[in-house]
């Protein structure tokens, strides 16, 4: 019986038959292994905010506009390489405004295309041709690739090249053409893309985000706690629709749910406006800003108070279901005494800012009413049909994780649950108990098992297991000993509404802490990063996102608007590319009409993090790891043909 290498050897002859075949792949592999090592992109806590988003995508964090000034260096003004920049990002937009006004269209359309042609061969310097070809439009793909690859300063091409431009222009294809380059420069200046969780909740957009990361050419993303929700609410798990429809009133995004997912909030609504009739429900105001009259801000928080209660019940149902979530401290309804509207909370009283409870029965006030269950029942049923909402979470599935290890760096959205010690905190999950990385491999098993397992009881185990990463003290993605949210709405006391964060949270500048966590997920401490979202960093108060020397980077900047007056910025964003780390902090962003109106770029501010003194190439990263082990792959089976062990296959 043939051995294991053997066996192998002998299916790699197959796609390599001959002598040739082997050596030609070894060479090119070679050669791949010492080009520059692509940019990666870390964006996280995204909450919805589609448009700056976008816009931040388009950009790079500014590496558009770094290519554009490598290029062009003190041969083009400011101006000219921000109009560039702004072409680059809404070509077509931009392009309209443009033409309008220009007295002269064949010469603009001339001197673009020269530019836009040399930002793109610096955009696709450091790529295989084979690479750049698989990323040209297929429609311009051939013409495309000789405008790259030629050298237009040598006397007999460069009438080939002149020829080729003026016939585009002749033919009426430069827009089109103009177009192509610009998103062809878009999608060469970041070759793979991280989003470090949270892209739903808070902001009015996560299924345009949505929409958008599915088309992206090199993605990973590492789940979020609010993505987690969304996950387990596609999963039909009744705690996590509560709290997703929630949180959609609470920021008046209900839109949402029904425009961008088509489910029907109608019975909702017919019901909050009949039970809480006389109801002011001042307590659940919008937060933020809202486009919506007097009428729909009415609607809104009768429904955004249904939904509340409901939550509350389903909630307290899931904690008696399963005790070893030992959430039971959060049942809070059957603390209540109605009749006095006080709440009794840790031997203390409070006096309720509402008290009008239509649904809740004293007795058994975890009960959900007829009308209740029906609305829930229905809810459920349109999570589970929407096949936008469940191809969302399907691509979530199969893009993303709890964390990620990728090029040395350690990426994850919330923190690793730790002891008052700094050790690693022991958290059981049905029964048993797990802890650092094993911790988040479970979490992460059950997560997949709630959407696929055949074994119904796994899938429901799956299912609730996405509600208790979503609120549990023992979550990784959660990282507080609470979720406050029935004091948030009902109780004046601010010390009530505190959540106590993990001690995670305290060693963010101890290295022998984040030094024990590399470690345990299997990385060099004096190598490896570690990056995190989760958390806004509070950058007008002078807190940096930069922790321990640079081991740490916490990049939660306030993607979302309801975050930036607490932070003072619109967000983090990292670069890694061959040169080192770039941290970039952006202003707030205006809107993408203005961006192409006004040429208005988000203004950032980066600050280089690692600087490598020997450029970082293929050959230094997983991908070139994984490209040398098939060159001695190769090596090998290349001696087994000279050494006559297996026969070279004859080709025609």
């Amino acid at each position: 019986m043939k051995s294991l290498e053997s066996r192998y050897l002998d299916r790699l002859s197959e796609l390599y038959p001959t002598i040739a075949a082997a050596s030609t792949e070894v060479i090119n592999l070679e050669a791949i292994l010492n080009l520059p090592k692509g940019t990666e992109h870390f964006l996280t806590d995204i909450h919805g905010e589609y448009e700056a988003f976008s816009h931040v995508l388009k950009n790079g964090s500014g590496a558009v506009k770094r290519k554009i000034d490598d290029v062009f260096g003190n041969t083009l003004s400011k101006q000219d390489k921000q109009s560039l920049a702004t072409l680059i990002y809404y070509p077509a937009e931009k392009m309209s405004r443009i033409l309008e006004t220009e007295e002269n269209p064949e010469d603009w359309y001339k001197i673009t295309l020269y530019r836009l042609i040399e930002v793109s061969r610096r955009a696709s310097s450091k790529y295989t041709r084979s690479k750049v070809r698989k990323a040209l439009p297929k429609e311009f793909a051939y013409v495309m690739e000789e405008l790259l690859t030629e050298k237009a300063d040598l006397a007999d091409k460069e009438s080939y090249y002149d020829a080729i431009v003026q016939t585009i222009i002749d033919v009426g294809r430069a827009r089109q053409f103009i177009i192509a380059l610009s998103e062809l420069i878009q999608r060469l200046t970041i070759d793979h893309l991280h989003i470090v969780g949270d892209i739903y909740d808070r902001g009015p957009g996560p299924h345009f985000i949505m929409d958008k990361l599915m088309t992206y050419h090199s993605i990973d993303v590492q789940w979020g706690n609010h993505d987690v929700l969304w996950m387990g609410a596609a999963a039909g798990q009744m705690g996590c629709i509560a709290n997703a429809i929630r949180i959609c009133a609470r920021y008046g995004n209900l839109d949402i749910l029904e425009d961008g997912y088509g489910i029907n909030l109608l019975p909702l609504a017919t019901f909050a406006m009949n039970t809480y009739a006389d109801d002011p429900c001042t307590c659940f105001q919008l937060k933020g800003t809202s486009t919506y009259d007097a009428s729909e801000i009415e609607l809104n928080q009768k429904m955004h108070k249904a939904i509340s209660i409901i939550q509350f019940k389903v909630e307290g149902q899931l904690s008696m279901r399963h005790p070893d979530f030992h959430l039971e401290d959060r049942n809070l309804l059957h603390r209540i005494d109605f009749e006095r509207g006080i709440l009794n909370l840790n031997g203390k009283e409070y006096q309720l800012l509402d008290k009008n409870f239509p649904t809740v029965d004293p007795k058994d006030p975890y009960r959900l009413t007829e009308q209740e269950t029906e609305i829930m029942d229905r809810l459920q049923h349109a999570f589970m049909g929407c096949e936008k909402l469940q191809q969302h979470m399907k691509f979530l599935l199969s893009k993303g994780s709890l964390y990620k290890v990728y090029n040395n760096n350690l990426l994850y959205h919330g923190c690793v649950p730790l002891n008052e010690d700094g050790t690693f905190r022991e958290v059981e999950i049905y029964g048993k108990k797990y802890k650092g990385k094993a911790l988040y491999d479970v979490l992460d098993n059950y997560v997949r098992k709630g959407f696929l397992s055949m074994d119904e009881a796994e899938r429901e185990r799956g299912r609730d297991i996405m509600w208790f990463i979503w609120l549990d003290a023992g979550s990784p993605l959660f990282g507080k000993d609470k979720m406050a949210t029935f004091e948030r709405y009902f109780l004046a006391e601010k010390e009530t509404h505190k959540e106590i964060k993990n001690p995670y949270y305290r060693f963010l500048e101890n290295e022998e802490i984040l030094d024990r966590i590399l470690r345990e997920f299997g990385l060099s401490p004096e190598e490896a990063h570690i990056v995190n979202g989760h958390v806004p960093v509070k950058s007008k108060d002078g807190e940096s996102p930069i922790k321990c020397g640079g081991k740490l980077l916490v990049i939660d900047g306030g993607f979302s608007k309801a975050y930036q007056k607490e932070t003072g910025i619109a967000g983090y964003t990292l670069i890694y590319n061959s040169y080192g780390l770039i941290l970039t902090a952006h202003d707030p962003f205006e809107s993408t009409e203005a961006a192409i109106e006004n040429e208005s770029d988000i203004h950032s501010d980066s600050r280089m993090v690692k600087w490598v003194r020997v450029r970082k190439c293929v050959g230094d990263t997983d991908i070139g790891r994984e490209l040398k082990e098939k060159v001695e792959d190769l090596k090998k089976l290349l001696e087994a043909y000279y050494s006559g062990e297996i026969a070279e296959k004859f080709t025609r």
